[in-house]
């Protein structure tokens, strides 16, 4: 078995083993988990039928994320979209009127899109025309805003009328856990405890159920059936979708999958240490080939649109360095449908402590901004602080994207920018005063 692993993965050559991936890969799932519930969650407003979206999830991911391992031998996950989904049920169904089922259509139709902008090397080539302050300033801006995730899911920063976010009650079993949580699960960092992300969400997991922010599963295995599933499986409409004049929808997914999925494909690779020399990602147009295929099979499947997790930091950081971890996120996926009562009982604030410990890992990047070149530095600030502040990588990227080549140019090094930082730098400008 070893063997075949190392033959597929090639284990030595990126200095890991076996035991290594499959921790990380358990620490991916752990921390990103929350999907198979929070997915279904959000799209059962548009009608579609929990149980069913909840299995959709689940399998699009593992379909997805073994896309991901065997075609570009990367430690990614994917699973759908958080935003993504918000917008497919908000805007695209209880909005515009469209049916779920046109709604999955127009998925399906992004999806081949951007598979097709994947086999022309048009999304490759806008990932690498990426500026390297830029890259740097994703890496760091995504480490914020999964610490953020983090601390407002365990209750630690809550909403403000007054100031818009704020500290919340830290007696409050959730956010106290949290913190318990960050201090055992860096204890263990420092004293070199090997999965020691893994086993604070654990170990945190324990605390809550006395504490009562969890609660003990009244049964072990809940066997799913085809008959669950069914309901979504294959509904996509895709003539309907197309029926409707669905540009500006398309667009939509088209934009936040194409730069979440950049940013996270930049900053983990970054911290991964994947990126070469140039500060580019080799074979990222096999990884973006997994995410184009995910999305269509995941509107097959039922789920919106599919999409690399920022998660993934977690594993990268427990030491995944192959597809490996991914195979086993996978795996995860699969048996979470058989073993949901048990999965359910992670609350955030075991949880959080690892997404908090992965954003203080990934802002270590910001070193190699150049700081004291306010070309440089001003477009990679904003790009970092906007995508906590504004909940979205994509948004980071995008105004990231329209300064720098602004001030790079009126700086007197307009010759270093590439063009299609300019092109695209016009293009969100249109976007934001038409769209």
């Amino acid at each position: 078995m070893s063997s075949l692993l190392e033959s597929l993965f090639s284990l030595k050559e990126h200095k890991t083993n076996i035991k290594t991936e499959v921790l990380a890969g358990i620490t991916t799932f752990m921390t990103m988990a929350y999907i198979i519930f929070v997915n279904p969650s959000i799209v059962k407003a548009t009608g579609m039928p929990f149980e069913a979206v909840m299995i959709a999830t689940a399998m699009s991911a593992a379909f997805a994320t073994l896309c991901m391992a065997f075609l570009a031998n990367y430690p990614f996950a994917l699973a759908p979209g958080m935003g993504l989904n918000a917008y497919f049920t908000y805007t695209v169904v209880l909005g515009m009127g469209l049916s779920w089922q046109e709604a999955l259509g127009a998925v399906f139709i992004s999806g081949v899109v951007f598979l097709l902008l994947t086999l022309t090397k048009i999304r490759e080539t806008i990932i690498n025309a990426m500026p390297a302050t830029l890259k740097s300033a994703v890496s760091a801006g995504i480490g914020l805003f999964i610490a953020f995730i983090g601390m407002q899911g365990a209750g630690i920063v809550v909403n403000s009328d007054a100031t818009l976010v704020t500290l919340g009650d830290l007696t409050n079993p959730s956010a106290f856990l949290a913190i318990v949580g960050l201090i055992i699960t860096g204890l263990l960092m420092a004293k070199g405890v090997k999965g020691s992300i893994l086993w604070g969400i654990i170990i945190t997991t324990i605390l809550a159920i006395p504490l009562g922010v969890a609660q003990m599963p009244e049964k072990i295995i809940e066997l799913p059936t085809l008959a669950t599933w069914s309901p979504v499986l294959f509904k996509a409409d895709i003539s309907g979708a197309l029926g409707k004049g669905i540009l500006t929808i398309v667009f939509a997914f088209l934009f936040v999958d194409l730069f979440d999925t950049a940013g996270t494909l930049v900053g983990v690779s970054q911290q991964a240490g994947f990126l070469d020399e140039d500060g580019n990602l080799p074979k990222v147009e096999k990884a973006l080939l997994a995410d184009s295929v995910g999305t269509i099979a995941g509107s097959m499947m039922g789920t919106p649109t599919v999409t690399t997790y920022v998660e993934s930091a977690s594993g990268v950081a427990q030491g995944g360095r192959t597809g490996l971890t991914g195979v086993v996120v996978a795996l995860c996926f699969i048996l979470s449908i058989f073993f949901t009562p048990v999965i359910a009982i992670v609350p955030a604030a075991a949880t959080a402590p690892a997404l908090i410990i992965v954003g203080a890992l990934m802002l270590k990047n910001v070193v190699y901004i150049q700081w004291d070149n306010i070309a440089e530095s001003l477009a990679a600030f904003v790009t970092i602080v906007a995508m906590p502040f504004t909940y979205s990588i994509a948004t980071g990227i995008s105004l990231g994207f329209i300064i720098y080549p602004i001030i790079k140019f009126f700086y007197g090094e307009g010759e270093d920018v590439h063009w299609i930082v300019y092109l695209l730098g016009f293009l969100f400008i249109v976007k934001y005063i038409y769209l």
